[in-house]
């Protein structure tokens, strides 16, 4: 039996394919401003909310633009993602996912869902798991991106478990540093070489076995 009392998942990379729309989005509003934009880029902006994410593109491009018009390509860019993920259903969560949620749940752990996407719930309805967690806490509650800890501070208040008691699973570096500055235990779901601060990685949700600590 495992001894963590609540699991917290990021979403997009680690419970449902949506990181392809995201890259998709983005390099559509790159070409828009010339910018170049790849795969490898890309890696940067995982787990970072939207407005990060703007920087992070126009800082490759070298591109200087003012508060107003980056709001506007920002709203753009999640027009574009809203597009993509429009006829989202079950088969977008990724293999293993569902299954080791309702794992979890049959033992008594709760779930949460601690994601910078302002999409999330739209997300969780049309792949049809969200009534898994026990709470959702996404972009639209958080003033602060990852690495910061706040989403996942916020998922342990509201699950009313302290951090010693939380494993985080996410994709990204930056969700592997926010978990670790709120003091709670990692998985790594991806590329070894790039989740290698995790307590543990696997390369998907179907090779996570129970108890991990």
């Amino acid at each position: 039996m495992s001894i963590f009392k609540a699991a917290i998942f990021d979403l997009d990379g680690v419970l449902v394919d949506t990181a392809k729309y995201h890259y998709f989005a983005w390099k559509r509003l790159a070409d828009t401003l010339n910018i170049t934009f790849t795969e490898e880029d890309n890696e940067r902006l995982k787990g970072v909310n939207r407005m990060k994410c703007l920087d992070i593109i126009l800082e490759i491009g070298g591109v200087s633009l003012g508060a107003e018009v980056k709001l506007e390509l920002a709203e753009k860019k999640n027009n574009w993602y809203r597009e993509y993920i429009h006829n989202m259903d079950k088969s977008g969560l990724l293999a293993g996912a569902e299954e080791y949620i309702h794992k979890l749940k049959s033992q008594g752990v709760l779930t949460a869902i601690g994601s910078a996407s302002k999409n999330a719930k739209a997300i969780l309805t049309r792949t049809g798991i969200i009534e898994a967690f026990d709470v959702i806490v996404d972009g639209n509650m958080v003033q602060n991106a990852k690495p910061d800890p706040e989403v996942f501070v916020k998922c342990a208040n509201l699950l009313n478990i302290t951090s010693d008691k939380c494993v985080v699973f996410e994709d990204s570096q930056a969700g592997i540093a926010a978990a670790k500055a709120a003091g709670m235990k990692t998985v790594g779901i991806g590329s070894e070489e790039i989740l290698c601060e995790a307590d543990f990685i696997f390369t998907n949700m179907l090779e996570v076995e129970l108890p991990l600590f």
